[in-house]
């Protein structure tokens, strides 16, 4: 009776919390005696987030007075909002000291998580674990401690961190066994992600780095070919700092190094066999077991075959037998060889090829100083473009030879060095002008047949391939502007010997002097005897090069020295058939004589007299 008189002195007032019983429960509401003169009600789902029990008949709620009466008379209340205005001064009594706050996940929403720790407050995403979760929903209905990170009293606005109180649980767990770990250790861990250079592994709670390097002693070009994120593995630790709190770790390190008692295993001299994992500009690298490559530099690969690059004799995955040539451990290296399986055909070279052997093979190969022969499969002997005639000017081989073709030669040189071999056509026959005072004599009358033209005169071919020079002075006895006005290449001439000259190796021929006396004859030898050899004879290859040519043909008539002094070009041409290649320009005194040689008598004594003050 008395606590109903209390009961009925109380005055209530909306917003006011006061305490009730559970006097009926049903589906959508709960019934509560607040002492009023109507009973309140309060909505069902109020009580599913505050109350770890289930709810019973009988129990005594806090709720707030929300209206006094309804349209049905009935007291409106709320146990969540009494619940909310409670909590405000507890969470406002942990966020000043930093507290912890259990609560449990409500709803998923944009950007993060609903949590209810009394009152509603905002997770976002990023707060959630110490990597943002792609799926949120799994969080729902589950109860966490958060720490309040954010609290906004006027708004009523609170933003809590989960990822917070984990990464002080981590630090606390990394402090641990950062002080209990030892280099060398075996720990357990899950690979936590994988990066180009190698493998982050959580230690539980202490992130290690595993390079790439470290993962084996064979070749890999990425973790993802030995590890997987989520993998669980033992790792070797390798290093600590623990003051940026770096660990390295190591896989590789569990097994034995092969590379230990390398040289017992692959001892210099002898044969392995491996296969090929990668090749390069340089060489080609051979797995003969994992961890252990060796090298087969390109220079290796063949004795004789020029190879620029070991792609053009290997591939990758192929099987191959190389031999061991050399070991540096420390550096974790082996050289290979593959050529050394063969014998060096070089070593055999000199007894093979003895210098003055007589040898034979085809033309592989023309260059602008010489051709090669094969000798043997791999081997080649070099002509050199000089010894191909004894009597012949051979600018270009392919004058001569041409690819493919069969020849002889004779060995000359043997380099096993250098790996060269010289050989020689022209060494085959006699030099003839060992014995060219027997072939031919001064006044000799010679028959031939031109071979080539040139601005300041024909060459004649003679008996045993020497070439005899008839100079444009030595054509007619009158005066002749162009060669080819008066001869052709194959045109069959007859011709006197003027000059021989065996030191230089030329022979001078008279196309005007067939019908000259032994008197003539005398007088035109001293002409030639009296003038400078080479005064007025361009190189050959340049007498060539101009002739044909207008502009080369107008610079020749246009030098005096070649057009005005048909004496000193005779003499020139008796003492040089073949000129050299590089003629010095006349000065002004060497071009006087020859203006005094063109106003002279044709007779010869005339020009003798006229050219011997030019010496």
């Amino acid at each position: 009776m008395e606590e109903a008189m209390a009961q009925s002195q109380i005055s209530y007032v909306a917003g006011q919390i006061v305490k009730g019983t559970v006097i009926e429960i049903r589906q959508k509401e709960v019934m509560i005696d607040i002492g009023y003169k109507s009973e309140g009600s309060v909505p069902s789902n109020e009580f599913s987030d505050h109350d770890e029990e289930e709810l019973k008949l009988g129990d005594v709620v806090d709720v707030q007075i929300v209206r006094l009466e309804d349209r049905e008379g009935m007291v409106e209340l709320s146990h969540e909002q009494a619940i909310f205005k409670q909590n405000w001064d507890n969470i406002k009594t942990i966020c000043e000291e930093g507290g912890c706050i259990k609560g449990r996940v409500k709803a998923a929403v944009k950007g993060g998580l609903i949590v209810n720790v009394g009152v509603e407050a905002f997770l976002p995403s990023s707060q959630i674990d110490i990597i943002t979760p792609r799926d949120l929903d799994v969080f729902v209905g589950n109860t966490y401690d958060f720490k309040v990170m954010k609290l906004n009293l006027e708004r009523q606005n609170i933003v809590l961190s989960r990822r917070e109180l984990i990464e002080e649980e981590r630090s606390a767990k990394r402090a641990k066994l950062l002080d209990d770990m030892m280099p060398g250790d075996i720990r357990k861990g899950t690979v936590k992600n994988l990066t180009d250079f190698g493998a982050f592994i959580d230690l539980n709670g202490l992130d290690g780095l595993l390079h790439i390097t470290d993962m084996s002693w064979g070749r890999i070009t990425h973790p993802s070919q030995m590890l997987a994120t989520g993998q669980e593995l033992e790792v070797v630790v390798l290093d600590i700092n623990k003051e940026s709190e770096r660990v390295s770790l190591g896989l590789k390190q569990k097994e034995a190094n092969p590379w230990d008692k390398i040289e017992e295993k692959y001892p210099i001299g002898g044969k392995v066999a491996g296969k090929v994992v990668n090749l390069m500009p340089y060489g080609a690298f051979i797995e003969l077991e994992p961890g252990v490559e060796g090298l087969v530099h390109v220079s290796e690969l063949s004795w004789t075959k020029r190879i620029n690059k070991p792609s053009e004799v290997l591939t990758a995955g192929e099987d191959i037998e190389a031999v061991v040539l050399g070991i540096n451990q420390d550096e974790q290296k082996i050289s290979l060889g593959i050529r050394q399986l063969d014998t060096n055909p070089w070593d055999l070279a000199e007894e093979k090829y003895k210098v003055g052997a007589k040898v034979s093979g085809k033309i592989r190969n023309l260059t602008s100083y010489g051709a090669f022969m094969g000798l043997e499969e791999g081997l080649d002997a070099m002509i050199h473009v000089s010894d191909i005639s004894w009597t012949r000017r051979v600018n270009h081989p392919s004058e001569v030879l041409k690819k493919g073709m069969d020849v002889e030669a004779q060995v000359l040189e043997v380099d096993r060095e250098n790996q060269r071999i010289s050989v020689g056509i022209k060494q085959l026959d006699d030099d003839p002008w060992d014995k060219i005072d027997e072939l031919y004599k001064i006044g000799d009358l010679v028959e031939g047949k031109v071979s080539k033209l040139a601005s300041f005169g024909a060459f004649v071919g003679l008996d045993h391939d020497i070439d005899g020079l008839v100079h444009i002075s030595q054509v007619s006895e009158e005066r002749v502007e162009k060669i080819k006005d008066v001869l052709n290449v194959g045109e069959e001439v007859t011709a006197r010997v003027i000059k021989i000259d065996r030191s230089d190796r030329r022979i001078g021929l008279s196309i005007k002097a067939a019908n000259y006396s032994q008197e003539q004859l005398k007088e035109e030898e001293a002409v030639l005897d009296a003038l400078k050899p080479g005064e007025d004879l361009v190189a050959l290859q340049h007498a060539f090069d101009t002739f044909g040519d207008d502009e080369g043909e107008s610079k020749a008539a246009a030098t005096k020295t070649k057009e005005e002094a048909p004496a000193k070009e005779e003499a020139s041409a008796a003492e040089e058939p073949e000129a050299p290649a590089e003629t010095e320009p006349l000065t002004e005194s060497e071009e006087a004589p020859a203006e005094t040689a063109e106003e002279a008598p044709a007779e010869a004594e005339a020009k003798a007299d006229e050219a011997k003050p030019s010496e």
